[in-house]
C-alpha cells in the first residue's frame, strides 16, 4: 500500500492522508459495486488493500454520498466521497489512474479490465 499511496502523492501532489483516503473510497466501491470474485482477488493482491478496506467501512462522504450508497448509485457516490474528501476532478482522475494501473501490476491487466467493465461508466473515468 505504502507504495501505490507515494505514488499517488508524487502524481496527484496530494497528501498521504488524502491519498489514503482516496484509495479506500475506490476500494469500498469497487468492492460494492464489482463482481464480488474478482474485485476479492485484486483487493489480495494490493498490500494492506484488506485493512483500508475494513477500517474505511464506516465512512460515508456526506449527505449524497450516503444516499447514493443507499440507492445504488455506486459511481455517484464514489465520486461524491472523493470529491468530499477535498479532491478535485483532476486529482479524482488521476487518483483512479494511479490505483487502476497498480492493481494492473499486481493482479493482472486482464483481471482488472473486466472489473472495469463489468461496472457501467467506470471506463469513462479510467
Amino acid at each position: 500500500m505504502d507504495e501505490l499511496i507515494s505514488r499517488i502523492c508524487a502524481k496527484a501532489g496530494i497528501s498521504e492522508d488524502t491519498a489514503k483516503e482516496a484509495v479506500g473510497i475506490i476500494l469500498r466501491f469497487l468492492h460494492k459495486d464489482g463482481p464480488t470474485d474478482k474485485v476479492e482477488t485484486v483487493i489480495d493482491a494490493i498490500p494492506g488493500a484488506r485493512e483500508l478496506l475494513d477500517e474505511g467501512g464506516e465512512k460515508k462522504g456526506g449527505l449524497l454520498g450516503g444516499l447514493a450508497s443507499m440507492t445504488g448509485m455506486g459511481a455517484m457516490g464514489a465520486l461524491n466521497e472523493l470529491t468530499s474528501a477535498g479532491l478535485s476532478m483532476g486529482e479524482v482522475q488521476t487518483v483512479t489512474r494511479q490505483v487502476v494501473e497498480y492493481a494492473k501490476e499486481v493482479a493482472g491487466e486482464d483481471l482488472v479490465d473486466d472489473i472495469i467493465s463489468s461496472i457501467p461508466g467506470l471506463s469513462q473515468v479510467v
